[in-house]
């Protein structure tokens, strides 16, 4: 690729995500109330997403003998700290750090 080349690829990658950031503001400004689909898609997506990260996150695991252990304790473990604490990025990060270690110290 060339330097202009370069240029302009940065140019479109960055009007893209502005065009995704500042999108929404434009259409829905503060003092107008979006539809009420919007507001339903708002308030489902969030699980649906994260449903779709465990499904994702799962989809290689075997289960079949001891491999999927790691994954079952992270899982587990994330649920419990998330019960208890009601903090998502606690949750999630503890137990990415657990699920790291259980991977690389115990289940070689």
């Amino acid at each position: 690729m060339t330097t202009i080349q370069s240029i302009i690829t940065i140019m479109v990658v960055v009007l893209g995500t502005m065009l995704t950031r500042f999108l929404p503001f434009l259409i829905f400004p503060e003092g107008k109330k979006p539809p009420s689909y919007i507001t339903y898609l708002g308030t489902v997506l969030p699980y649906a997403v994260i449903g779709l990260l465990v499904v994702y996150c799962l989809k290689g695991a075997v289960f079949t003998s001891y491999h999927g252990l790691p994954e079952l304790i992270a899982i587990g473990f994330i649920s419990v700290l998330h019960k208890w604490k009601k903090n998502t990025l606690l949750s999630i990060g503890a137990g990415t750090v657990l699920y790291m270690v259980l991977v690389q110290t115990c289940f070689r």
